[in-house]
């Protein structure tokens, strides 16, 4: 299966692994015993020898996982003091087994323990979800204040791993160990920042057992879309590589267009043109080299360039300066009607959301509308910002939001934020985890559109395109590091090129 590695799984999916490993003939217990000996593993990675270790046990199997894990920390010398938020007799199954496998004392929770080097976290897992109360509440804060590493079992007490989101008390835990695969809680924020380094574990679940669930959500990564990455061959020439257009707004707000156009440039499209204003040719005109300008004077002149577009697969973006005038949404509802691809950012779709100013009409479905009517490869890239005034009727968690919105729209929808979420209307989504926070300046979003338009114009489907741009404008980003402006973007882009040229090893 591509990119079986990048799969991650709802508490859902878990659960539904765990029982299709016990069908495989791995017996339950084993799974538990596994799972305990790779957190008591992690924990002697995270402490000296003999070092006090406090376990909090919960009533599930995640508490069984704990009761695992203090036994062998003992046996390997360790000062182990575990607390639970029952009584051991009401457990049940294999947590009730490995409560009986443990011969020390068990403490009350909340515990009097906490004076340790090291906290393990094993309360609540994955199937969470709902706030966490009473005593273990209390737990919960009291660990958080102690000032000492906390490893979570599976996801940090208190976080919903489906959604990354904490209901009430959390664990911040310092590294969470999570079993054969990661949730999208581990990477959607603020759950991201509360599980600290990430650890997967092999408990000897067995990997086949991944192609009977839907695995639908993947961490973003280079093994997700690589196969599908352009690049050029030993005959490739710039018609070969595609052809991308890039409409500038009017005169006074010109700079986001091209920073657009270079963005598409460097990802690899053989030619780049950016349709001008008249009024803007100019200023255009005198900071272009490599990419060419067409003056337009109304929509009706747009129009009469996609047309005399010499391909039929050539993309347009549309919307970094554009305004939020009538004219502008003429312009965008043009490109959405013509062009064989297109690409949406910024103004293209403020200008249709929600009204800033009371009495303003909401014109998000003529939006909505024409890009379900054009039926062509289509992309979105609003922020949070502007989601929220487009799509004001969805909620729930970010994943969950940018999937509606796909479906709704019949495009690609990426979400952009520390936690870029990238959504297909067939459901495909992935997470991406790389940004860095210096990513936070004016212009980037242009330059991320131009990325996508750019490996748009070489044929690269519309999602992976979408993946591949948003892992490339991260990374870019971390390779330059901190002090990044827009303008950085694109002339960095060749460095992360190289790299991943030399882990694809295409023919060229």
């Amino acid at each position: 299966m591509i990119a079986a590695e990048l799969a991650l799984l709802t508490a859902e999916e878990m659960a539904r692994a765990d029982a299709l490993a016990v069908a495989a003939g791995v017996p339950s217990p084993t799974l538990m015993e596994n799972a305990g000996r790779a957190v008591a593993d992690e924990a002697t990675a995270m402490v000296a020898p003999g070092a006090r270790i406090s376990v909090l046990c919960g009533p599930g199997n995640n508490g069984g996982d704990g009761f695992v894990a203090a036994r062998l920390l003992r046996e390997r010398g360790y000062n182990v003091r575990l607390a639970c938020t029952v009584d051991v007799v009401r457990l049940k199954g294999d947590a009730a087994e490995m409560a009986r496998r443990w011969t020390g004392d068990v403490e009350p929770m909340p515990p009097a323990c906490l004076d340790a080097g090291l906290i393990v976290d094993a309360l609540f897992g994955a199937g969470l979800t709902r706030a966490v109360a009473g005593r273990a509440a209390h737990a919960i804060e009291a660990a958080n204040s102690c000032g000492v590493p906390i490893l979570a079992v599976d996801v940090p007490s208190g976080l919903d791993c489906n959604t990354g989101a904490p209901a009430g008390p959390v664990i911040e835990a310092t590294r969470t160990l999570t079993f054969f695969r990661r949730k999208p809680g581990h990477l959607l924020l603020p759950g991201r920042g509360l599980c600290g380094q990430v650890v997967v574990a092999d408990i000897g679940m067995p990997p086949e057992i991944l192609a009977e669930l839907p695995c639908e959500t993947f961490s973003n990564a280079p093994p997700l879309w690589l196969e599908r990455f352009p690049w050029p061959w030993s005959e490739s020439h710039k018609y070969a590589r595609g052809h991308a257009v890039v409409v500038s707004g009017p005169a006074h707000c010109t700079g986001a267009a091209r920073l657009a156009a270079r963005g598409a440039l460097r990802a690899g499209a053989g030619a780049v043109t950016l349709a001008s204003p008249i009024d803007a040719f100019a200023i255009n005109a005198a900071q272009l080299s490599a990419i060419m300008i067409k003056p337009f004077a109304d929509t009706a002149g747009l129009t009469a360039i996609l047309s005399s577009l010499h391909s039929d697969a050539d993309p347009v973006l549309i919307g970094p300066g554009l305004g939020r005038t009538d004219t502008a949404r003429a312009r965008v509802l043009a490109v959405v009607q013509k062009a064989a691809k297109v690409v949406l950012d910024a103004d293209a779709l403020s200008a249709f959301a929600a009204p800033l100013t009371e009495g303003d009409p909401d014109r998000s479905q003529e939006l909505f509308a024409a890009i379900q009517a054009a039926g062509r490869p289509i992309v979105l890239t609003p922020h949070e910002g502007e989601f929220r005034r487009l799509f004001h009727g969805l909620s729930g968690s970010k994943l969950e939001r940018a999937r509606a919105a796909s479906r709704l729209t019949g495009a690609v929808v990426v979400l952009k934020g520390a936690d870029t979420v990238i959504a297909s209307p067939a459901g495909r989504a992935a997470i991406n985890d790389n940004a860095p926070p210096w990513l936070a300046t004016a212009g980037s979003g242009d330059v991320l559109a131009g990325f996508i338009t750019g490996l748009m114009a070489q044929g690269m489907p519309p999602f992976e395109a979408a993946c591949a741009a948003v892992w490339m404008h991260g990374e870019v980003a971390n390779a330059f590091g901190p002090g990044l402006i827009a303008e950085d973007l694109p002339d960095q882009l060749p460095r992360v090129l190289t790299g991943l040229f030399a882990l694809a090893k295409p023919a060229v």
